[in-house]
């Protein structure tokens, strides 16, 4: 929803806010969100879920290549809230990535003005709510960024774009699962898959169709996978499916009959309306799961006759060979090296494959438990948060009252069976290029989302990593972008440039992970305190914990 009024305070507050205002002729885009509770029921269970604008999905970004983005958010919930932009990086800008480590809350009652530029992005993200257990409830929706006119994609313009939300979904409401997350066990197996927030099985006569198509033309379908901690597979009955972007990154386009997306992800594909018109399925199932579950939407002919087929596309294998058939499609991912994304030259200019590595991190997850309660840590580490966010006492210059830097070793301990709760802050140094390893020695399959970058997803393999895999990099075309799986006892291989100063997330996407410790944050800071580098702390940005009466700190300045 569009108010007058709201662009004008919002507006006036941009102007206020000096620093962030990157170029004063990119356009800006005006939101106004009211986040309340509402009655929903994906499974066709009633429960308490999380409405935006009384949406579920929420309410649509859709924009281009360097908008600025304000989005005043009303929290009319009984709990603090904060929104996350997943993908979006941020640039020089942490003090609006929505992260407990980030910002202090949107408190009950009040509203808060978020105010970012998608700069140098395309591509196609999401955005959800990162406090509490918040997730299990909903509150997440669409952020697509567009190329700008002057720069061509590498395909022609679809006749409309769709935006699909897949996930597990439990149904016990969110405060019940936190509960029992907060009493040390596990919130366990989920109850089903919902497709934007419903769920249907074959044959369902009061099924409604989740999108309508022409025949002959061809669609966008942008699919994410919002989920708590389940890998899923789609695929859509009699149509292919060409991949063409993943996570801000055009791809090599390749055809699929079915494509994993694990817990995060997010891909476009392009589907063709070459079948006799009538009703098809999508299908979505669960990957890796010992009980398979699964859901189905209708995807209609306008003016098609006849229903869709109970005979479904067969799922891919299921178990070990489930496994190596998934990372074998991970490995046919390619970037497009000829194609340009945000920016008029092709994404192959960029040689990440010639730049030497300052830094390897090796982080192993692990479970455990701590005092009788289910705790999860990185490389020994299990993250708690703490009542100021760490980026707020790191600008105010007392992190020492808080946390202490690089408790976590970029080498895992030789015994993982213990952890220590403490905030996990690692010290990172501006403008390195950094390898960072994930090895799961656990038999579930993990994802981790790096918030404030993307990175080349250079490999994954079975085993243990050690140097000499490095071999088997893939250094010229690896997809540039910001999720990355891990197969049960596996490895997997990323590389960036940390040129983004801020206070960033690295997490486990699988919810409880994340809930109960693992994760990090990487401090980035730079030298010079220089608004070249990194944005001052915003006028309109609340203050809290022991920071909330104490002077404000210099300013950086150009």
């Amino acid at each position: 929803m569009e108010r007058a009024s709201v662009k004008i305070v919002a507006l006036l507050l941009c102007l206020s806010i000096g620093a962030i205002v990157v170029k004063a002729e990119d356009p800006y885009l005006f939101f106004e969100w009211n986040v309340t509770y509402g009655t929903i029921a994906p499974l066709g269970v009633p429960q308490q879920g999380i409405l935006i604008n009384g949406q579920l999905p929420g309410p649509r970004i859709n924009c281009t290549s360097n908008n600025n983005i304000v989005v005043n958010v009303y929290n009319n919930l009984d709990e603090p809230l904060l929104l996350t932009w997943t993908g979006i990086q941020q640039r020089k800008n942490s003090w609006q990535d929505g992260t407990p480590g980030t910002m202090c809350p949107i408190m009950p009652g009040t509203n808060f003005t978020y105010h970012f530029q998608v700069k140098d992005q395309i591509g196609s993200f999401f955005y959800f709510p990162t406090t509490s257990l918040h997730r299990a409830a909903g509150g997440f929706g669409a952020l697509d960024v567009h190329s700008r006119n002057l720069i061509p994609i590498p395909f022609d313009n679809p006749a409309d774009e769709y935006n699909v939300f897949l996930g597990d979904w439990y149904n016990k409401g969110h405060k019940t699962l936190k509960k029992i997350l907060d009493g040390g066990r596990t919130i366990g197996r989920p109850d089903g898959i919902h497709i934007n927030g419903k769920s249907n099985k074959v044959g369902d006569k009061a099924t409604e169709p989740l999108f309508t198509m022409e025949a002959g033309k061809t669609y966008r379908y942008r699919i994410c996978n919002i989920g708590m901690r389940t890998s899923v597979n789609v695929r859509i009955q009699g149509h292919a499916m060409k991949l063409v972007e993943m996570e801000g990154s055009h791809t090599v386009q390749n055809i699929y009959d079915s494509l994993d997306i694990h817990v995060g992800q997010c891909l476009s594909i392009l589907v063709t309306a070459d079948q006799e018109p009538k009703d098809y399925y999508m299908v979505v199932s669960s990957r890796f799961l010992k009980q398979a579950i699964s859901s189905v939407a209708i995807l209609s002919y306008a003016n098609g006759k006849g229903l869709a087929s109970s005979e479904l596309p067969v799922p891919p294998p299921t178990n070990t060979e489930g496994i190596a058939w998934s990372m074998n499609q991970f490995r046919s991912f390619r970037w497009n090296l000829t194609a340009s994304a945000a920016r008029p030259n092709p994404q192959g200019s960029y040689h990440y494959g010639k730049i030497n590595i300052t830094r390897t991190i090796k982080i192993v997850n692990s479970r455990s438990q701590v005092g009788g309660k289910l705790r999860f840590g990185l490389n020994g580490i299990s993250h708690m948060d703490t009542d100021t966010p760490l980026k707020l006492v790191e600008f105010f210059g007392v992190p020492e009252k808080t946390f202490k830097y690089d408790l976590m070793a970029d080498e895992p301990p030789s015994d993982l069976s213990k952890v220590t709760i403490v905030p996990n802050v690692k010290n990172a140094t501006f403008r390195n290029f950094v390898e960072i390893i994930f090895e799961n020695q656990e038999k579930t399959i993990q994802a981790y989302h790096l918030d404030g970058y993307s990175f080349f997803a250079v490999a994954i393999e079975p085993g243990k990593w050690s140097p000499e895999k490095r071999k088997n990099y893939n250094l010229v075309d690896a997809v540039s972008r910001h999720n990355i799986q891990v197969y049960p006892n596996s490895w997997a291989a990323v590389m960036t440039t940390l040129d983004n100063a801020g206070m960033w997330n690295l997490r486990s996407e699988m919810w409880e992970r994340f809930y109960l410790g693992q994760q990090l944050y990487f401090s980035v800071l730079s030298p010079a305190r220089s608004l070249r580098d990194e944005y001052n702390l915003p006028d309109n940005q609340p203050l809290c914990g022991i920071v909330k009466s104490m002077p404000m700190p210099a300013p950086y300045t150009a």
